[in-house]
C-alpha cells in the first residue's frame, strides 16, 4: 500500500525548516504532497503562483530532491478534504518550538474531529533550523540582512527581487 502524506502550509517563502520536514518525511512515506495554501485570510508576500514556483525551484533545482516522490500543489479547501482527494490519512506538521505546539495541537484536534481517520504527524526540523520562520526571513531580507543560512539560493533571489 502506497503511503501518502500531506504537508500543508503557506510557504511564504519556503525555508530550511520546511525543507527539513520534507526531507524527513521522504524517509517515512512513498509520496509527499507539499500543499501550498491560498487562504484568503493571510497577507502573502508572494501570490500562489509565485509560491508554487519558489517551492519547486527550491526542492527540485536547488536541492535536486526526487520529483517522483514530491508533488507541489495549491489548495483552498480544508486540509481534511485534501487528504480525501489524495487518499491520504496523514497530515504532516512541523514544530519549531514549544510555542508552536498549542496552535498545532488545536489544529490537529479540529482535523481529527472533521475526519477521525486522519492522523497528524509532527516532525521537528533540525536544531539549527528550529528558529527559522518565513516571517523572520522576510523581515531580515527586507532590512538588507544575510539569509543564506535560512533558505535556498533561488528563494533568496526571489525575495531580493520582491524587495528591490
Amino acid at each position: 500500500m502506497s503511503k501518502i502524506a500531506i504537508y500543508p502550509g503557506t510557504f511564504d517563502p519556503i525555508t530550511f525548516g520546511h525543507i527539513d520536514v520534507i526531507k524527513k518525511s521522504l524517509k517515512l512515506f512513498n509520496k509527499v504532497i507539499v500543499a501550498v495554501s491560498d487562504g484568503e485570510n493571510k497577507n502573502y508576500l508572494f501570490d500562489i503562483d509565485e509560491r508554487i514556483k519558489i517551492v519547486k525551484k527550491a526542492l527540485f533545482s536547488d536541492l535536486k530532491l526526487n520529483k517522483k516522490k514530491i508533488i507541489v500543489i495549491s489548495f483552498t479547501s480544508l486540509t481534511t478534504d485534501l487528504c480525501k482527494k489524495y487518499k491520504s490519512n496523514i497530515i504532516l506538521r512541523g514544530l519549531r518550538a514549544v510555542s508552536d505546539f498549542e496552535y498545532e495541537f488545536q489544529l490537529a484536534g479540529m482535523n481529527r474531529k472533521l475526519n477521525n481517520n486522519i492522523e497528524t504527524l509532527f516532525l521537528m526540523s533540525d536544531v539549527e533550523n528550529q528558529i527559522i520562520s518565513s516571517k523572520f526571513v522576510k523581515e531580515i531580507v527586507k532590512l538588507g540582512g544575510d539569509i543564506k543560512r535560512f533558505t535556498t539560493k533561488s528563494t533568496i533571489r526571489s525575495l531580493k527581487q520582491k524587495y528591490e
